[in-house]
């Protein structure tokens, strides 16, 4: 998430660059986030700042702009198997399951 907006939509405020925290969301917000809120309302948190990721903070800012929501869910990247780490390991997981597009870097490979 925007690291600007940790306060304004979790009990806590801090920097969590690396989804080592699990903040209580708070309770207002809850409904516009399921897919995020645990069953005990929490969510784990990975802030994101402009100066150490551009990319990804220009994509989430993008979010915010259209939803007003300035998060986007970050899953684990694999199925049946250890997490992706490779563009090898991520085009194989794309081609054996029914992801739709994969992104890496410059890089967009879609379904026919």
């Amino acid at each position: 998430m925007l690291q600007s907006a940790v306060g304004e939509w979790f009990e806590q405020d801090g920097d969590v660059p690396f989804m080592m925290q699990v903040y209580q969301i708070r309770e207002a917000k809850r409904p516009l986030i399921p897919a995020v809120a645990h069953v005990d309302g929490s969510g784990r948190l990975q802030t994101v700042y402009a100066h150490t990721n551009p990319r990804y903070h220009a994509l989430i800012s993008a979010f915010f702009e259209q939803t007003g929501v300035p998060m986007v869910l970050n899953t684990s990247f694999n199925e049946n198997e250890p997490v992706v780490c490779t563009p090898a390991e991520a085009l194989d997981c794309f081609l054996r399951t029914k992801m739709d597009v994969l992104v890496m870097g410059d890089w967009v490979v879609r379904r026919g």
